[in-house]
């Protein structure tokens, strides 16, 4: 297939991701965001391309933007395209250049945003842009949502958006945003570009344990924060069964195959230890997992508090919640309540669809010497709260990045940043992938 995309959309597509980052979209929780800059800005550019926005807000100033354009074929199933519009906060003084600056340097794009996920909203607006230039029309109705909160609850983005305004989703029964399509170099010459078919399931917890407040100097069998470091002690060290969901085999059994390996998938840690650098992209999603990460308790070293207070960040497999919500009672223990802090479903996409295979073959086309592979994202996106309209989510936000580039660093990294022709190379194959979609 020729080559589809112009000059002004390369062109176009560093100069968004550079404007959006400039914007500071900092999500800090607890709803001390505004992301109206940016979705005016998004809808701005839309509006321009004869692409008739629709701003949204569930509270001021969050605001969400959501834009159809027409395929040509009205009997076809829509595809939602859809990127978060908030970033996660940045300490100047940690960077090298400052992380709203979007500045453009020996051609690289620095700043918060950059991978997560100002690039991937850049580059919808520069693909639609262009066909609106070339007067080019998807065979599918293509739903373009800009999304708020994505890096919090996603109350005031998706969540909102599916549940208080599904009609302007009809139709739309796949989606695709981040994370996916990327170059994994694993140090040997291959370049592998993982697209994600699937996300572990969020149980963000709240553990309370509570006891006898008393003096630092007397005996307390009744210890609230013994309770506490002991029930922490239990979830920290905990040893989760090997749990294979379709998409992990999936992914196993492609890497072995691409290095030659018998895909022993009853010995799953001995095959990872063969696969080398590349087992970083299925290693955490062969189980579940719960770390703890922040501690509260107490007001003054000589009183026993009477409550301690502990968050973990809990991951689930599809197919995986029973099991962890069970081990969380016997770890927790009797002393110990835990309840969900914020808790969303897990997700799993067939690797065997049409829409996997027209990925696979966008990326193939402009990165013949890749190699493509389905794989579980460990975290979560937006894809989460759209799968309440039926909606199959994918992680495709395709960027061909030069060896030594740790993509994954990236994400609420220090000195954030994504190369001009990583950009180019995705606009390139967003493009493909959606004229086939």
């Amino acid at each position: 297939m020729a080559e589809q995309v112009d000059g002004q959309a390369l062109e176009e597509v560093v100069t968004f991701t550079s404007d959006l980052i400039r914007i500071d979209t900092t999500n800090r929780g607890g709803g001390d965001c505004q992301e109206r800059p940016a979705a005016e800005y998004a809808a701005a550019r839309l509006a321009e391309a004869g692409i008739e926005p629709t701003l949204l807000e569930r509270t001021k100033g969050r605001t969400n933007v959501v834009a159809r354009v027409e395929g040509t074929d009205p009997s076809a199933d829509a595809l939602l395209l859809h990127g978060h519009l908030d970033v996660v906060p940045a300490a100047a003084a940690d960077w090298s250049v400052h992380p709203f600056s979007g500045e453009i340097r020996d051609g690289v794009v620095w700043g918060r945003g950059a991978v997560d996920m100002k690039n991937m909203d850049a580059m919808i607006l520069a693909v639609v842009r262009a066909w609106a230039r070339q007067g080019v029309r998807p065979q599918r109705d293509i739903v373009i949502a800009f999304t708020a909160d994505e890096e919090a609850s996603a109350e005031d983005g998706s969540g909102f958006l599916a549940d208080e305004h599904a009609a302007l989703f009809e139709g739309c029964t796949e989606g695709v945003s981040e994370s996916g399509a990327f170059t994994f170099h694993d140090g040997a010459g291959r370049q592998i570009y993982p697209v994600s078919a699937g996300e572990r399931g969020t149980a963000w917890l709240k553990l309370t344990a509570r006891g006898r407040a008393g003096h630092g100097s007397k005996v307390n069998k009744d210890n609230a924060v013994t309770r506490l470091a002991a029930a922490i002690t239990r979830i920290g060290e905990h040893e989760w069964p090997l749990r294979l969901t379709p998409t992990v085999r999936a992914a196993l059994t492609e890497l072995a195959a691409l290095y030659g390996i018998e895909p022993d998938l009853t010995d799953v840690d001995r095959l990872l230890d063969k696969l080398g650098p590349a087992a970083r992209l299925v290693e955490s999603t062969v189980r579940n997992s719960a770390n703890p990460t922040m501690l509260d308790a107490g007001y003054k070293i000589n009183v026993i508090p009477g409550e301690a207070v502990a968050h973990v960040d809990g991951r689930y497999l599809p197919g995986g919640e029973d099991e962890f919500r069970d081990t969380l009672d016997l770890l927790t223990g009797p002393d110990v309540e835990w309840e969900f802090h914020h808790h969303e479903v897990a997700l799993q996409a067939p690797v065997d669809s049409a829409t996997f295979a027209r990925m696979r073959a966008a990326v193939e086309e402009f990165a013949p010497e890749g190699h493509v592979v389905p794989y579980c994202m460990s975290g979560g996106t937006d894809a989460k709260q759209f799968s309440r309209l039926g909606i199959t989510g994918y992680g495709f936000t395709p960027l061909k990045l030069p060896e030594g580039y740790d993509y994954n660093a990236m994400f609420h990294g220090v000195d954030e940043r994504v190369p001009v022709e990583a950009l180019h190379f995705g606009v390139r194959v967003l493009d493909r992938f959606l004229r086939t979609a």
